[in-house]
């Protein structure tokens, strides 16, 4: 039987061997470029949103390591149906995941494959800065950096 950390060790290869929302969108109501100066992770997030402020549809491009990828697949997942302020305050609660102070993981569903990051510090700008960028969009700013 597998491990649960080979269990998320899997989600995280498939995500980065097959990304979700893989691709641009023409009709973006948001978008944002993000930058990982430390490690070369680049990324750009689109969003689309309604005239209430739900996320109706979200993608990304880019180019990084598994973690960096992954984490922007799982994210479209993760907020799109969502408003704004959902996105906003799940942001908030990975971003603590990664870092080692979210208390509440068995919340975040299938995000909790990253809590393991936060006992590599280096990696947790891989696994933000999906997040970031979506963020950026969000508030119509055109880029991020994690530095």
């Amino acid at each position: 039987m597998a491990t649960m950390s080979e269990l998320y060790q899997n989600v995280i290869l498939d995500h980065n061997r097959t990304p979700r929302n893989f691709r641009q969108m023409a009709d973006a109501t948001g978008h944002a470029e993000g930058r990982n100066p430390l490690c070369g992770d680049q990324l750009d997030v689109w969003i689309k949103e309604d005239s209430a402020g739900k996320i109706e549809d979200v993608s990304f491009e880019g180019s990084g390591c598994a973690i960096s990828k992954a984490s922007a697949s799982l994210m479209t997942q993760a907020v799109k149906g969502k408003t704004r302020d959902e996105a906003l305050a799940l942001f908030e609660r990975f971003h603590a995941l990664v870092t080692g102070r979210g208390k509440d993981q068995e919340k975040l569903g299938k995000l909790e494959v990253f809590s393991g990051v936060a006992e590599f510090p280096v990696r947790v700008k891989c696994a933000s800065l999906s997040w970031h960028t979506l963020k950026a969009a969000l508030e119509r700013k055109e880029a991020v950096t994690t530095e």
